[in-house]
């Protein structure tokens, strides 16, 4: 089977619940070929490809997929490959609107599959020939004044469609989305939320920060009890995962002493890194937490799996390539600057070099992450060239395995 790359990037509903992704497929031959005829063969073999060995649930967990699909894919028979609760078929606006097209979309619908338009800009006539069969519509709100957008929307409100903005990528962009009628956000500023000057830390976060200040310090247990018990909520927490995971033991575990004690240092101090990216007491920040719990949740997991290639028999390696994946978020989330949050950690040299200015190999592993969230091919080859143990293939099916500990997490939670 061809080499795959996968990234992704979340879709939020105007609660910040995440509700879908976007996925990119494409294909180290797609990549470098000139022809456009095997570009077409290639794109169906990817995305199908792609359904098929990466596994649907791993990608996804319980959310749907946005794929960018073409007019020969919807002709093809491939396309009933895909499965209709899963996926949301993204047409081009572009694309030419024949009776044919219209009528390979028509039974896809009646089949149970969704249809999203992409790339709208204005309401011409190969746009409202296709509209009747949309559910959504996106639009890049970058290529658009304020003017410009609040008539696009108005126009199309006509047709029962949701408005999806895309390229959102700072507050007042969102804000104005919102104010304009926009059902649906994507773009950097929910992938990476931008952090605002001035913001204050959420007491509990700084709880937390000091529990993880105890724990990766080798603070005796009674000092971390202690500080557990300053924070009811998070010792009921505690409790509740601690007895949740704890197959096997004849009876309810009690008392945090011995939660921390079953748990074990390392995973409680997981726990505690995954718990700075929920927020128990604000509803209006719950589906972006979710939404950044998930990054950092995968980006832990992911350099922890990368750094296992490289060094497979250095676990203390790997567990620091897991704390700068979760911990690389952590300035967004508490509102403050990296280099307080690393100072109050006292963390390693390494792990410093690689959160403040993505040097050496941690800075590099991470680098690669990031680009992989934001689907920049060239620079992803281009650091799997440099650190020269990892091919895209491989990079993938770590990131799969990655992504189905993540959903594992989520459902575990739940």
């Amino acid at each position: 089977m061809e080499n795959i790359y996968l990234a992704k990037q979340p879709i939020l509903d105007r609660n910040k619940d995440l509700v879908a992704f976007e996925l990119f497929f494409r294909s180290q031959e797609l990549e470098n070929s000139a022809n456009p005829e095997n570009g077409l063969s290639a794109t169906a073999n990817v995305i199908v490809n792609a359904y098929g060995h990466l596994g649907i649930q791993n990608v996804l967990g319980q959310q749907r997929g946005f794929i960018n699909i073409n007019g020969d894919l919807i002709r093809s028979d491939l396309i009933n490959l895909l499965p209709q609760k899963h996926v949301v078929l993204e047409i081009s606006s572009s694309e030419i609107i024949d009776d044919e097209l219209i009528a390979h979309c028509t039974e896809l619908k009646k089949s149970g599959y969704q249809f999203a338009l992409t790339g709208v800009t204005s309401v011409n006539e190969n746009v409202q020939r296709i509209l009747p069969l949309i559910n959504i519509v996106k639009i890049d709100v970058s290529r658009l004044s304020q003017i410009e957008l609040t008539e696009l929307v108005k126009q199309m409100k006509r047709w029962p469609v949701l408005f999806l903005a895309e390229k959102v990528e700072s507050h007042d962009t969102a804000n104005q989305c919102m104010h304009i009628g926009f059902e649906m956000f994507q773009g950097y500023f929910y992938a990476k939320p931008e952090s605002i000057s001035g913001k204050r830390a959420d007491p509990a976060k700084l709880s937390l920060l000091n529990l993880l200040t105890l724990v990766m310090s080798d603070s005796d247990l009674e000092e971390i009890d202690k500080e557990f018990k300053r924070e009811p909520g998070l010792s009921y927490n505690l409790l509740r995962m601690v007895n949740s995971a704890a197959v096997g033991i004849p009876q309810k575990v009690n008392s945090i002493k011995q939660s921390i004690m079953l748990l074990g240092r390392k995973q409680l101090q997981r726990w505690i890194q995954l718990l700075l990216y929920t927020t128990e007491n604000s509803k209006n920040n719950e589906g972006l937490d979710n939404a950044l719990l998930r990054t950092a949740a995968a980006r832990g997991k992911l350099m922890e799996l990368i750094a296992a290639v490289e060094r497979p028999h250095d676990k203390n390696y790997q567990e620091r390539a897991f704390m700068v994946g979760i911990l690389s978020l952590l300035d967004t989330v508490l509102g403050i600057e990296m280099q307080q949050i690393i100072d109050k950690l006292s963390i390693p040299e390494d792990m410093s070099q690689a959160l403040l200015i993505r040097e050496g190999r941690l800075g590099l592993e991470l680098q690669l992450i990031e680009a992989n969230e934001m689907g920049e091919v060239k620079t992803i080859q281009s650091l799997l060239k440099e650190l020269d143990f990892l091919n895209l293939n491989e990079l993938t099916n770590l990131e799969l395995a990655a992504l189905g500990w993540v959903n594992r997490i989520g459902e575990a939670a739940n």
